[in-house]
């Protein structure tokens, strides 16, 4: 069993806590969110189409809590986001109304989540751990975490067959409903844990001595950006991949093979599960050879299968195509989360993480109404070729980007793989 870092402290244990407890509502929703809304007779466009508004909604905060979080401390924003996340699951709990449920997808983000990504709070999160620990110690840090994310996805996802042994008693769209309740005690029991962790404002002072931060020179500012606006390329490549290829994903085994809960739910449940063994093991050999290596190697094994999903004849093939392309694509979150912190000083991180996320999140918004909007036209595939172009537009930028970066990094001994 992997082991955090000996400097991240009780902190760190229950930041990472946290993700897999909130990740167990977010695996049950990836699931069968879009399930849900197809029982409450929504077309593939306009579940694609609150999916892309929910997204655009998390941009935004997203642009606002990275930045306010490197003034106001990050403990204070994500305990307001869980309030919200409250309100949302009490909402969805009682009433299926499209304009309540509509808001409800906005302020809980349901639906979204399926690369094992944290939400619009992910940047805030990020800057916090970062406090935790020593720079060198990142990569480590950032893999167990994506690693207890995906594990509570999976656990989750596994949570989401629920509905299809309550259909007896709950007939319909009434059976989703107790996942909802499900989200308000993932919730309350994330406020319960958070409540005990320092904010990052105080780890910040405790680390001084192990992540020292100096002014920035201008040169070095320019430095910085330039990193930045390279990462933000890429990433623009990448989000374009996930959303024609994730959010939608389990309508598209309905759809496609009549797939429902019990049976999606087990194969995402399953994805998860490998995606966070392929964390652990993605850190540990980015540790060794280096962060792009591994996320190259990696993800274009995941372009491969991604690209054969779509023409899988059959549903135990397509299952198996999703598994497997789910530990490639998402083992890598927590190395490349790694890297993206390190491209700047302390006083930009939770600026740095923003951007990351919302350099993903931007045109990621747009790929669940276009995925939709093919499969409502009969075209199963074309999302999914579409998004491996996007994503080997994504590795070649990666790794013109930052190669050279790394290796020189590495051997100043300020080293994104923490030797």
């Amino acid at each position: 069993m992997p082991r955090l870092p000996p400097q991240a402290g009780a902190g760190a244990r229950l930041l990472i806590l946290v993700r897999g407890v909130r990740s167990l509502s977010q695996g049950a929703l990836v699931v069968d969110f879009a399930l849900y809304l197809r029982t409450l007779h929504w077309s593939g466009a306009e579940i694609g189409a609150l999916l892309t508004l929910s997204m655009a909604a998390g941009m935004v905060l997203t642009l606002i809590l990275g930045p306010l979080s490197d003034r106001l401390g990050c403990k204070r924003l994500i305990l307001g986001f869980e309030a919200g996340r409250i309100v949302a699951a009490l909402v969805a709990l009682a009433t299926s109304n499209p304009i309540l449920i509509s808001g409800a997808t906005f302020l809980g983000q349901y639906g979204r989540g399926g690369n094992g990504s944290a939400g619009p709070f992910g940047a805030v999160e990020k800057s916090w751990l970062a406090h935790r620990a020593p720079r060198v110690e990142w990569v480590r840090l950032y893999s167990l975490n994506s690693a207890a994310g995906f594990a509570g996805h999976a656990a989750g996802a596994l949570l989401a067959v629920l509905p299809a042994f309550l259909t007896p008693w709950l007939p319909g769209a009434l059976s989703f409903r107790p996942l909802f309740a499900f989200a308000l005690f993932t919730s309350l029991l994330s406020i319960g844990l958070m409540l005990r962790v320092p904010d990052a404002a105080g780890a910040r002072r405790g680390r001084q001595s192990a992540n020292p931060a100096p002014a920035a020179s201008p040169e070095g500012s320019r430095q910085e950006n330039r990193l930045l606006l390279r990462l933000v390329a890429a990433n623009l490549a990448q989000g374009a991949g996930i959303g024609l290829s994730g959010p939608m994903i389990s309508y598209w085994f309905a759809q496609r093979f009549g797939a429902g809960p019990a049976l999606v739910g087990p194969v995402m449940a399953a994805g998860f599960l490998l995606s966070a063994a392929a964390s652990v093991l993605a850190g540990r050999l980015a540790r060794k050879h280096g962060i792009v290596p591994v996320v190259v190697g990696m993800r274009l094994v995941g372009i491969g299968l991604l690209m054969a999903l779509p023409l899988a004849p059959a549903l135990p093939a397509a299952a198996a195509l999703q598994m497997l392309r789910s530990l490639f694509n998402r083992g890598t979150n927590g190395v490349r989360q790694a890297l993206s912190i390190a491209l700047v000083g302390s006083r930009r991180r939770g600026f740095a993480a923003s951007l990351n996320s919302l350099s993903v999140s931007v045109p990621r918004a747009f790929g669940p109404l276009f995925a939709g909007l093919f499969f409502d036209a009969g075209w199963f595939a074309a999302p999914f070729l579409l998004a491996g172009g996007f994503q080997a537009a994504y590795l070649g930028l990666y790794a013109a980007s930052f190669a050279r970066h790394e290796r020189e990094s590495r051997a100043s001994a300020l080293s994104f793989a923490g030797e």
